[in-house]
């Protein structure tokens, strides 16, 4: 099978759908001829390219071809914009001279679902598209655009792109209903999640115990959330929950960087069972997730199946209990009240997180439990096994 793979950022570009992209390529070209067609790095890039209407590169049955898109930081916004743009220009008129059997679209830039369509379509070859962000919902609950003229042709034209896909690969079962309910055929609408490493015997990493006490500190008892602190946090009721919680020895630590960090921080100050830290290399991942007695994910209310936290695999695999601060149909409450690895707490019911915080530091049997549940569930989210599915998914995209 041939497989046109469109995503405008590949690495050396350090984003995360660049790496999965790359993840993505690396498992389909095992067996199939895999043909990216990507931008030039601009995303963060551990090394840049010279410009060039296009270059490519062969590793195997992989070749990577990089149009001659704009090259603007990420944090440029309105010239990043140039960068979706150019790149859009210009892979279209590539795409149509790589011979494929399936056109598999990503989600970079955010309307690269409705590029990948009219590709397929002018090639009039099955179309495949892998939501790992859900335009333009997000950009909406994100106040990245407005309601108004671009809103109001953007969404039709995004139904337009899934009633076109032959499949649809979503992250989750709550990233499905959200596209069936935008009138997608149910049967075309399939999961394969990013999954998580396991790493067995001689592949478990040795832990930092630097890192470990730098997020744990003194606190008696650790909730850590780590990742992107963007748009999509309930973030106001982990913090009025911490507050309540400043005589009990329980610490909220934050890792990462987003849009939302500065305002966090400011309204955290004086509070001194709240930290930011910055982000740790890649390598010391293993001992962050390690470090606390348990972890946070957070949606706030609107944005189930919009954003779908994968961090929750690795979090299982780590063997760590998840308190989640989300809707009740998100996957990290509905798997984790299923599978016993998670409470659920909803978005502004900062008592109700409190109280539940302060009874997992008392109840040692309790957070052993959840421990245990989260080492069990963990190999059902491998992600050698999700890989194989999306594998598969695409071989049925083919015939379909």
């Amino acid at each position: 099978m041939r497989v046109v793979l469109l995503n405008q950022y590949f690495p050396p570009d350090t984003s995360a759908t660049a790496k999965m992209a790359q993840t993505v390529a690396d498992a389909l070209s095992q067996q199939h001829e895999v043909t990216v067609l990507c931008g030039r790095p601009s995303y963060d890039p551990t090394e840049r390219r010279r410009w060039r209407l296009w270059q490519s590169e062969r590793s195997g049955n992989l070749r990577v071809v990089r149009v001659g898109s704009t090259t603007y930081s990420r944090f440029q916004m309105k010239w990043r914009v140039l960068n979706y743009l150019t790149y859009t220009a210009l892979v279209v008129p590539a795409a149509l001279f790589v011979s494929c059997d399936v056109v598999l679209a990503m989600t970079d830039p955010p309307f690269e679902g409705i590029v990948g369509a009219i590709v397929a379509r002018l090639k009039r070859k099955p179309y495949a598209y892998n939501i790992r962000d859900l335009y333009p919902d997000m950009a909406l609950a994100g106040s990245i655009i407005q309601p108004g003229f671009l809103s109001r042709i953007w969404e039709p034209l995004h139904r337009w792109a899934l009633a076109r896909a032959t499949r649809v690969i979503v992250l989750g079962e709550d990233m499905r209903a959200r596209i069936v309910s935008k009138g997608v055929d149910g049967s075309r609408v399939v999961v394969a999640r990013d999954g998580a490493e396991l790493r067995t015997g001689a592949q478990v990493t040795q832990l930092d115990p630097e890192v470990i006490r730098a997020i744990r500190g003194d606190f008696r008892f650790v909730v850590l959330h780590a990742g992107n602190l963007g748009f999509y946090g309930a973030w106001d009721t982990l913090l009025e929950a911490a507050q309540a919680l400043q005589n009990d020895g329980i610490g909220l630590v934050f890792v990462g960087e987003g849009a939302e960090r500065k305002r966090l921080e400011a309204a955290a100050a004086g509070m001194h069972n709240v930290r930011f830290l910055d982000f740790f290399p890649a390598s010391k991942v293993p001992s962050v997730l390690a470090a606390p007695d348990a972890h946070v994910i957070t949606i706030k209310d609107g944005l189930e199946g919009v954003v779908v936290p994968s961090k929750m695999y690795g979090i299982l695999a780590a063997g760590k209990p998840i308190v989640a601060v989300a809707p009740a149909s998100t996957d990290a409450v509905a798997l984790g009240a299923k599978q016993g690895f998670s409470y659920g707490v909803a978005p502004g019911d900062a008592a109700g997180l409190a109280a539940l915080l302060r009874r997992l530091s008392g109840a040692p049997e309790e957070a052993a439990r959840l421990r245990d549940a989260a080492k069990a569930a963990a190999p059902r989210y491998d992600r050698v096994a999700e890989l194989r599915k999306f594998v598969q998914i695409l071989e049925e995209a083919r015939q379909a």
